[in-house]
């Protein structure tokens, strides 16, 4: 797979992500800050390695799987897998200046 191939579907990736929305929070969670890093293997299988905005967070159940779904609808994905990660600890400079200006802290 050329670089590029493997950049498009990054960014295919990444638009999937940023339809997905912290309940709590009116910002997706790519702009959150709560995706960490997106791998994809020749299998054209994804992992994606992400945080939750704490432990107790009440979707930690249903995010992951929301993300994983959402990211198999892509046709050129075969799999997809989510990795949670507590490090590093999500804090509230991880959000894009996007995400912290729809939620007025700038």
């Amino acid at each position: 797979m050329t670089e590029e191939a493997v950049q498009e579907i990054g960014d295919k990736i990444v638009r999937v992500l940023k339809t997905i929305y912290d309940p709590e929070i009116p910002v997706d969670i790519y702009e959150l800050g709560l995706i960490y890093d997106v791998f994809v293997n020749e299998e054209n299988d994804a992992k994606i390695l992400m945080t939750l905005t704490s432990p107790n967070c009440p979707v930690a159940e249903t995010l992951p799987v929301e993300v994983e779904e959402k990211v198999k609808t892509l046709k050129e994905i075969n799999n997809a897998e989510v990795e949670i990660t507590f490090d590093p600890t999500w804090t509230q400079d991880m959000m894009s200046e996007e995400a912290k200006l729809e939620l007025g802290m700038l």
